[in-house]
């Protein structure tokens, strides 16, 4: 299980990408979370201006 990103809400601002601390989230248009990376630690979902995040 990882974060699921709301690719309606999501501005592709890239905060989520900066803080995540296993580098799991890429940013093309939206944020792209890397399912076999990512440690669910919810530290983007906080970063998120937008609440474009969720675990």
């Amino acid at each position: 299980m990882s974060v699921k990103i709301n690719k309606e809400k999501c501005t592709g601002c890239g905060a989520c990408a900066e803080i995540c601390p296993v580098d799991a989230i890429k940013v093309d248009d939206v944020a792209i979370v890397d399912e076999n990376e990512c440690i669910d630690c919810g530290t983007c979902v906080e970063e998120c201006p937008v609440d474009a995040i969720e675990l």
